[in-house]
């Protein structure tokens, strides 16, 4: 049974998408024509800022959707949506992301919206809505934890998770909710063996009503795929590697969560391995590559749950 390109649940009357995932993406029931070509995104990407993910390879490209919704091409400015096509380096990016995002909704975690998309040359692209952006081309406040640190950007690595709880304790219009969510995003994001999540990729987004928040979760990967021994960008409790529940427990001190809401949040995170475990099957990942993830994921389920 074939399975959607963006929320990987399958699909019964044929097709590669659910017309409820078209209309999230592109506000209609139907795939826009890609009018993209995969030779000259290199290019376009040169022209645009921000386009590293993983060790400065990845490709990020802005794209927009023409006025009658009917094709996407790359618009340098003022585009709704980023494109991350296939990279030379590092394989299966794109499904790997689409792979994690969905994960990561099925574990309360905020998400855009986003799918994979079929490239002329047929190949695999990971395509995202931006969030910053607003009916009639307003643009929201999106301030990075880099930003927030007044770190330069080449100091994104510079960090800890601690630095991130006082930011989001600093800034943020209802702190105690936030930090609880970026609780539970830390802790995914290690469960998934992400190793690229650095102070850019925590942002503090103002909505339209004035309010801060964490923005939606972004540049969610299981880096492990691609670089086996990865560790975490940022710290935990002085820790990149094998955290401990007692760790966690310290973080979450850090964001000043009781100890039982932590627990909770650690046992949540480490059963959603049965929800993740068809989402990883039903990917486009390459077959070892699946293994390798549903592996990470029971292991470091163990260890959320393990007397440690």
């Amino acid at each position: 049974m074939t399975a959607c390109l963006s929320c990987l649940e399958p699909i019964t009357a044929g097709g590669e998408y659910h017309p409820r995932c078209l209309r999230a993406l592109f506000g209609k029931p139907v795939l826009p024509k890609i009018d993209i070509d995969l030779a000259k995104l290199h290019t376009a990407a040169l022209a645009m800022v921000g386009h590293a993910s993983i060790s400065g390879i990845q490709r990020k490209v802005s794209v927009g959707l023409a006025a009658d919704g009917g094709h996407l091409s790359v618009a340098v400015d003022g585009g709704r949506y980023l494109l991350k096509p296939q990279s030379q380096a590092f394989p299966s990016l794109p499904e790997n992301e689409q792979l994690t995002m969905q994960i990561a909704e099925r574990l309360r975690i905020a998400i855009p919206a986003c799918a994979l998309i079929r490239l002329r040359d047929a190949s695999l692209a990971y395509l995202v809505k931006r969030f910053d952006r607003v009916d009639g081309g307003g643009k929201l406040l999106q301030e990075d934890f880099c930003q927030l640190a007044e770190k330069p950007s080449k100091e994104k690595y510079e960090g800890s998770a601690e630095l991130c709880a006082r930011l989001t304790l600093k800034y943020a219009s209802e702190p105690l909710v936030e930090t609880l969510r970026l609780f539970r995003e830390m802790v995914f994001v290690w469960w998934t063996g992400n190793g690229d999540m650095h102070l850019k990729n925590f942002s503090l987004l103002r909505g339209e009503d004035g309010l801060y928040r964490l923005s939606p979760a972004y540049d969610l990967l299981c880096t492990r795929l691609v670089i086996p021994d990865d560790q975490l960008a940022l710290s935990i409790a002085g820790n990149k590697k094998n955290v401990t529940r007692r760790q966690w427990f310290a973080f979450a001190q850090a964001c000043t969560i009781p100890e039982r809401a932590a627990s909770r949040v650690l046992q949540e995170i480490a059963a959603g391995k049965e929800k993740a475990q068809p989402l990883i099957r039903a990917s486009s990942l390459p077959e070892d590559m699946k293994d390798t993830y549903w592996a990470t994921l029971q292991e470091r389920s163990a260890l959320l749950v393990g007397r440690n």
